[in-house]
């Protein structure tokens, strides 16, 4: 159970890196590329340390989830959200708001592992304290980043 449990939040995780190297890049708002630049480099690197723990463990990759993981991401890609063209307001809500799910699904795995390692002793219960620590950081960030692009994205539709 342990085993399907890490590898589907490492497909998530997979999409996550995607999901904010994509948003870093594409986003045209100075603010929230800055702002997502850094999370990127924390999600890859949050990423890395699932798969350290997965070695620790002994938990195999099941590479297809991987391949689902960023199957999906790109598929969340393909949406209009009003406009053909070029990036619409809505695109970078809805961005924040999927950024936003991964990170709280993340959070939520390290919570897990967190009470497994009362446990086990593979699992290094410090580790992953800062690692839940960090991924509140990045929510809170995100759910800043969200508050303010909601105003901008219903504002610039009603103009």
């Amino acid at each position: 159970m342990l085993g399907i449990y890490l590898n589907d939040h490492l497909a998530g995780a997979t999409a996550g890196v995607e999901r904010a190297r994509y948003l870093a890049e594409a986003e045209q708002d100075p603010v929230i590329s800055a702002a997502v630049r850094p999370l990127a480099v924390e999600i890859t690197q949050d990423r890395a340390s699932l798969l350290e723990i997965m070695r620790q463990l002994d938990v195999p990759v099941h590479r297809y989830k991987l391949a689902a993981g960023r199957l999906a991401e790109k598929a969340g890609r393909l949406k209009t959200n009003g406009r053909l063209v070029r990036r619409s307001p809505l695109t970078s809500l809805v961005e924040l708001e999927a950024l936003r799910l991964g990170v709280s699904a993340k959070a939520a795995g390290w919570e897990t592992l967190r009470r497994l390692a009362d446990e086990d002793e593979r699992l290094d219960a410090a580790r992953l304290d800062a690692l839940l620590g960090r991924a509140r950081t990045q929510l809170r960030t995100l759910e800043d980043l969200h508050e303010t692009q909601t105003a901008e994205t219903f504002r610039t539709a009603a103009a």
